[in-house]
């Protein structure tokens, strides 16, 4: 089997200033056999990191729609940010890739979803996110797996990773697969090991977040 992190971001989020490099190093440090960079509305730091470990990276993306994010795997184009979840879906269908749905019941989040906006995608996507790390309380995370089990959906976790120090809390231990059809073949069979994080690790996130405005302004 092969430890798997599904949902990190380096540098290229608006919110981290995590160098690809750093974070190939501390997944590996930590026995990850493969990492899905998942940056905000960006696939620049999955690329970058997949030339410095061709055979380690996924590239993947979070994407922000109009109803929640999705977190998609093997993500051949980048898609942009704030298209409805149908129009999303379908430019990852034409790509092949693996598409999940990032925390979908953290009320604290902008990329939460709602039930009803969730059940529209629900025959579309191919898993969604039972399990973050960062999300600040249980009941976000147990409603996601009690959700995915009323409806057999697979799930996939993730420490949702900001600074490298985070990555490989939460992960996926699957067969061995190839490509995103590989992974749905297994994805059903997948074994996890979960871990939440402490509410100050959102404090990386943010000071990440205002050092790149002050840079601008």
């Amino acid at each position: 089997m092969i430890s798997l992190e599904f949902h990190c971001h380096t540098y290229a989020s608006k919110d981290s200033l995590t160098r690809p490099a750093d974070l190939i190093r501390a997944a590996r440090r930590k026995g990850l056999d493969q990492l899905v960079i998942t940056d905000h509305n960006s696939i620049a730091g999955a690329r970058a990191a997949q030339l410095l470990a061709p055979e380690f990276i996924i590239i993947g993306e979070e994407i922000m729609t109009t109803k929640g994010e999705i977190l998609a795997a093997f993500v051949q184009e980048e898609i942009p940010a704030y298209l409805s979840p149908l129009e999303t879906i379908k430019l990852l269908k034409v790509q092949g890739a693996f598409i999940s749905v990032s925390h979908p019941f953290d009320e604290l989040r902008k990329g939460g979803w709602q039930e009803n906006d969730l059940l529209e995608i629900l025959p579309l996507v191919d898993a969604i996110e039972v399990f973050n790390s960062r999300c600040m309380f249980s009941r976000f995370n147990i409603r996601a797996r009690e959700f995915a089990e009323r409806h057999n959906i697979p799930g996939t976790v993730g420490s949702d990773a900001h600074a490298a120090f985070e990555v490989g809390r939460s992960r996926l231990l699957l067969d061995q697969f190839d490509g995103a059809e590989g992974l749905r073949r297994v994805i059903r069979e997948a074994k996890i090991t979960v871990r939440r994080s402490p509410w100050w690790f959102h404090l990386v996130s943010r000071y990440a977040s205002n050092k790149k405005k002050n840079r601008k302004s």
